[in-house]
């Protein structure tokens, strides 16, 4: 029987990254006012966590390229797991913000140095596979996260959801400290002095996508549920489009970890899954009845799994092992700004729901044409040369 391969553990990592935010959403504006939080200082406490997950990403991506994965993710883990735990001291608005600054920070330090450890550990060939499985892992994250936070906090309470997501982390530090600090000794040996970044057109690209990814979803995340409401459909609605996005684009991220699609350059999976993307928030702001948003919605989560596992291959391609730690913090760190713009950003303007859809869309749209722009015409059309095939 062979044994099981230390990248599926990391990848149970990504899970425990992405549940960790996930299972927030639901809940923690909610709490933060039951703590006795006005609507402003809610606020606040949710954007808290992404304001200092930012700086973690940053920071993990630095740490990672000087000492490797494995101190980063077992330092990760175990902050983050306290950090959960910590919720239940927490019982006035202030505490709270003292928590999430705290939970913001440490849990940045986990996504750059895993999807470095498996950037490095997968053959050139396999990149795109490798991408696409650990977007499957997030967008079952994704799916499952907030179902089950809003059904465990009704029934028991918000620290005891969060305690339960800190057992977890807690049992996969244990096995990271079993299996990974092997690895870690070997690699060492191997480590290469860090090395700057160095701004090649790929990994431009794939910062350009990290924002534009998540800014849509920012603004999806904003506009959607204002939309429904609109029409005159309650909560669960929304909730059931975003479930249905949600299994479009994990089942296509399968399918992209099986078959691949080697054929296409990861620029032009970019392209296309943007450009998806883009006229799914301009069709959203035009669609008024069940079908026409389920079908949108289709459409977008065939968008995001195209998107996600091509910036992330992207990524790999303009950087080295000695800084792709640096790139995948900052890379992170492009998540947390896309999504501040698309929501925040985008309630600034003085516009209607259909309208910030709109601006959403053409400005996604001018982010395709301008990386097409930037691809030598003789990459568009042809498979990359060499083993990696356009994987």
């Amino acid at each position: 029987m062979k044994p099981v391969p230390l990248k599926w553990l990391v990848y149970a990592i990504v899970f425990f990254a992405f549940i960790d935010l996930f299972t927030q959403l639901p809940v923690m504006s909610t709490y933060a006012q039951a703590l006795g939080a006005s609507a402003a200082v809610a606020g606040f406490v949710v954007g808290m966590y992404s304001l200092t997950n930012l700086f973690g990403n940053i920071a993990s991506g630095i740490w990672t390229d000087r000492s490797g994965a494995y101190p980063v993710l077992t330092a990760g883990l175990a902050l983050t797991a306290g950090a959960l735990l910590s919720y239940s001291l927490a019982d006035t608005p202030g505490a709270l913000v003292a928590v999430r600054f705290l939970h913001g920070f440490v849990s940045g330090l986990i996504v750059p140095a895993a999807f470095t450890f498996l950037a490095n550990a997968t053959e050139r060939g396999r990149q795109g596979s490798q991408s696409a499985v650990s977007g499957t892992f997030v967008g079952i994250a994704a799916i499952t996260g907030p179902a089950y936070s809003g059904i465990m906090a009704s029934r028991t309470s918000v620290p005891f959801v969060f305690a339960t997501v800190a057992v977890l982390g807690i049992g996969l530090l244990l096995l990271t400290v079993i299996f990974l600090r092997k690895r870690n000794a070997r690699s060492a040996e191997k480590r290469q002095e860090t090395g700057r970044l160095v701004w090649k057109r790929e990994l431009v690209q794939s910062y350009a996508g990290a924002f534009f990814l998540m800014f849509s979803q920012g603004a999806l995340a904003y506009l959607l549920p204002r939309h429904v409401e609109d029409l005159g459909y309650d909560s669960r609605m929304s909730g059931m489009l975003l479930s249905l996005f949600g299994l479009i684009a994990v089942a296509v991220f399968v399918v992209q970890a099986r078959a691949g699609f080697r054929r296409l350059v990861p620029v032009m999976r970019f392209a296309a899954g943007l450009a998806m993307m883009a006229i799914s928030q301009i069709l959203l702001g035009q669609s008024g009845n069940t079908i026409a948003l389920g079908a949108v919605m289709a459409l977008y989560g065939l968008g995001f799994a195209l998107l996600f596992p091509a910036i992330n291959t992207l990524l790999i391609h303009g950087t080295t092992e000695s800084n792709r730690g640096r790139a995948y913090g900052l890379f992170y760190a492009l998540f947390s700004l896309g999504t501040v713009a698309g929501s925040s950003g985008l309630g600034l303007l003085p516009l209607p729901v259909t309208g910030l859809f709109a601006v959403t869309g053409c400005a996604m749209l001018v982010c395709v044409t301008a990386v097409l722009a930037t691809v030598p015409r003789g990459k568009m059309l042809a498979a990359e040369s060499g083993p990696d095939r356009g994987e």
